[in-house]
């Protein structure tokens, strides 16, 4: 075989393995509408009459400490079924009261456990076929496969779905989340294959490095889980203005307390979420690092204030001062998650908005 056949049979062999990680994306797509799906069904047919923990604490004022909450049970043909005890929180972020946590998606209803363990399993499908995707494009140019902006959003929304199927196995209490996490997923998918697809192609001569596979990859993994501690945060300020709500007398609707009850109280929300956030700082303190060297190593210069330097820089000190906010007496609670959103939108920013509207040395990838 002529070197210029042996050329265009190796041109066609990535071309193959690009469209079949095209296909691979796409059924990932499938999974992860039908897992959606699925945990809709968990929230809306899991019981709601065993959601009343937080209106009962707040009005009973009874909650001991530290202790365990009720057994939930529930009657079956085959007798009853005994299912998680939600924990009750020492002190909340505000440190008035003591709530307890919520059972769940399923709101202790072994129907609605039962469509919360099939969604669980169908993320767990997607989230394979969608690993074998971003595989299929790395091998389809025989590099990292994030050399742009399409190739960081699927294997973001991988990592992301990573993430939290650890915390599952690591025995969380974060099922909670799924929903959340599929929605957002496909809407990042979404957005990969339309607005910002781009064909398998090889990279420039800057991006020749293994620091490519150092300082993008922990990128990567930093950026998947702040988003996963930004839906803690999130999810930490709707639950405690319900608390708040409940310890003023007020009622809130009936569509807030079937989903706001599920949750966990307010204090494990914003617990969680300083937990992950702070976990994954030091990762992103290194990330910064090694595209300062990365830099010097392509552009002769550690520092040179490009945008995507700099959105780099006030992430960083964003979640600096979030971390130190919450470890200070009057900035817990409400103050400190709202720094924590806004350091979250700094990294949006850092990854899309500078990318498609700043221009600087990093946009030699295009979209």
């Amino acid at each position: 075989m002529t070197p210029a056949a042996a050329t265009e049979l190796a041109t066609a062999t990535n071309e193959h393995l690009a469209n079949i990680s095209n296909t691979l994306i796409y059924s990932a797509m499938a999974v992860y509408t039908l897992a959606f799906f699925a945990y809709i069904a968990e929230w809306l047919f899991g019981s709601r009459s065993k959601v009343a923990r937080t209106a009962a604490a707040l009005t009973a004022g009874t909650a001991t400490a530290g202790a365990k909450g009720p057994a939930v049970t529930v009657k079956s043909k085959g007798g009853t079924a005994v299912l998680e005890r939600p924990e009750v929180v020492v002190r909340s972020s505000a440190g008035s009261r003591d709530v307890p946590d919520g059972p769940g998606a399923h709101g202790g209803d072994e129907q609605g456990d039962l469509y919360g363990r099939i969604a669980v399993s169908l993320t767990v499908l997607a989230f394979l076929v969608e690993l074998c995707g971003v595989i299929a494009r790395a091998a389809s140019v025989q590099r990292a496969p994030w050399g742009n902006m399409y190739e960081f959003n699927i294997t973001f929304s991988t990592v992301a779905v990573g993430v939290y199927l650890l915390l599952l196995a690591l025995k969380k209490n974060v099922r909670w989340l799924g929903l959340f996490l599929t929605t957002t997923v496909l809407l990042d998918l979404g957005l990969a294959v339309t607005v910002l697809y781009t064909a398998s192609d090889q990279l420039v001569p800057a991006l020749h490095s293994y620091w490519l596979y150092i300082h993008v990859s922990t990128a990567i993994v930093c950026g998947a889980v702040f988003y996963v501690g930004a839906v803690g945060t999130l999810l930490y300020l709707f639950k405690d203005s319900y608390e708040n709500k409940l310890a003023g007398g007020g009622k809130p609707g009936s569509f807030a307390t079937s989903v706001l009850e599920r949750l966990p109280a307010s204090a494990s929300l914003d617990k969680f979420a300083y937990r992950i956030n702070a976990a994954v700082f030091p990762l992103w303190t290194f990330t910064i690092i090694a595209g300062a060297i990365w830099a010097e190593s392509a552009w002769g210069r550690y520092w040179g204030w490009d945008p995507k330097e700099t959105w780099a820089f006030i992430t960083w000190v964003a979640y600096a001062c979030y971390l130190h906010a919450r470890s200070t007496a009057g900035w817990k609670g409400r103050k400190a998650a709202y720094i924590a959103l806004i350091a979250f939108g700094c990294w949006l920013f850092n990854y899309y908005g500078v990318n498609i509207f700043v221009g600087g040395k990093h946009s030699y990838a295009g979209v």
